[in-house]
């Protein structure tokens, strides 16, 4: 790691949006919440708009399971795509700030939405190794945007990354415009 990437302070609890050239499947056009991210050891999120088209009732049996049978099952990542982990978002308005809980068991991830927090469940997580991620925001790969609210609206997943990414700038509302698909056009 570089004295530049030491010096990074944590992006715990940030966005990072795919750049428009990072054509990896996985991650194209997504949108990351970092939920860990400490430059020497690491960091880890989930993809926020990449819904499964599943709910938790149809992965899971159990009285347990019964409150959150609506619950919205996101891919998180590549990383341990065998396990579901609950997660919550919230709004913060004093602070103007995304309030997010993760690694919820159903009992606390059923709290979490009589409280009217989104909860939604991810399969896998996204992951980096010590210096990796910063290795990547050097190369361009991500975007770092701070969250804003309308990330909860669950009818904005599919627009979510065009969404942010003409916030960014004209030139970033014309990337975000582009087919995902250029040879189609």
């Amino acid at each position: 790691m570089t004295k530049k990437q030491s010096d990074q302070p944590p992006l715990k609890g940030n966005l990072l949006l795919a750049d428009p050239g990072l054509l990896a499947p996985t991650f194209r056009r997504c949108v990351l919440l970092l939920t860990e991210h400490a430059p020497s050891i690491g960091a880890h999120g989930y993809i926020l708009n990449r819904p499964i088209e599943k709910t938790i009732g149809d992965l899971l049996d159990g009285p347990e399971f019964e409150p959150l049978q609506m619950v919205p099952v996101f891919f998180g990542g590549p990383v341990s795509r065998e396990h579901l982990t609950f997660g919550s978002l919230g709004w913060d308005d004093s602070n103007n700030s995304l309030i997010y809980n993760t690694h919820l068991s159903a009992v606390e991830a059923r709290r979490h939405l009589d409280e009217g927090f989104s909860v939604r469940a991810f399969v896998g997580y996204s992951g980096w190794s010590d210096g990796q991620l910063e290795s990547e925001l050097t190369e361009k790969s991500w975007i770092h945007r701070e969250p804003r609210r309308h990330i909860l609206d669950p009818q904005d997943v599919d627009q979510m990354w065009s969404r942010l990414m003409q916030e960014i700038s004209p030139w970033h509302a014309l990337q975000a415009g582009e087919p995902e698909n250029p040879s189609l056009n």
